[in-house]
């Protein structure tokens, strides 16, 4: 752990959770095939998709309405019907088919497991601290069996626009009746999690994957997430 900024009080830790609690990569790859299956299903044999045809629509979508940004499971789930549109499907069953490959997606996209050694910090940190999570996925605390160590879990798009931008942290703040610099966030995303911290006047500590070079610097920094057992050792 380096620290580059004094830590003052720490009521709260908040955590992100994809790419931070769990590898999320094989997680969406999984999610995004489930979908092309679902698709597959539901489409006539004629009609080929793949996952750079819905990127597409993605992108589309958000040149389109750049708000939809901020929220990941409605962006896929729009763009998914913007995309059977164009293959001319009327909007009825344009319609149909994108709720059931979307919910294909989510089932996977939330089918996550998490190591038992990070179960088993969440406990130990909870023993200390109250624990939250601020994600801007739509990853389910519920489904991981972690959520009984987490006071709440707050998403991009129904909770708020997504990091960087301050909405999520200071919904936080003020759910727990705290001031942000009370809470300290851990996340591995430079711009997301620890500008958007700093910026809401949280402290931040960053789980640094790649040994990166950056010019802003969190309170705290780590290589790995289990560092944060040196916390408790300091409470």
């Amino acid at each position: 752990m380096q620290i580059y900024k004094q830590l003052q009080p720490i009521q709260t830790l908040s955590f992100d959770l994809d790419d931070t609690l769990y590898n999320n990569k094989p997680v969406i790859a999984a999610a995004e095939h489930a979908m092309l299956q679902a698709l597959g299903q539901q489409l006539p044999s004629k009609i080929k998709t793949d996952n750079a045809f819905w990127l597409q629509q993605r992108q589309l979508l958000a040149i389109a309405n750049p708000e939809i940004r901020h929220d990941l499971g409605r962006w896929r789930l729009l763009s998914l019907e913007a995309g059977l549109l164009r293959l001319k499907f009327n909007q009825t069953d344009a319609k149909n088919i994108a709720d059931i490959a979307y919910s294909a997606f989510l089932q996977q996209r939330t089918n996550i497991s998490v190591d038992i050694k990070i179960k088993q910090l969440l406990a130990e940190l909870a023993k200390y601290y109250k624990l939250i999570a601020i994600t801007n996925g739509n990853a389910c605390i519920d489904k991981m069996d972690i959520g009984h160590w987490f006071e709440f879990s707050l998403q991009a798009g129904p909770d708020g626009r997504m990091k960087p931008y301050s909405d999520l942290f200071l919904n936080a703040a003020k759910q727990l009746k705290l001031a942000p610099a009370q809470i300290l966030h851990i996340g591995d995303s430079h711009r997301a999690d620890v500008i958007g911290a700093l910026n809401a006047g949280c402290q931040t500590a960053w789980l640094d994957h790649h040994n990166s070079s950056i010019s802003i610097l969190p309170h705290i920094r780590l290589t790995d997430v289990h560092m944060l057992k040196g916390l408790i050792a300091n409470n």
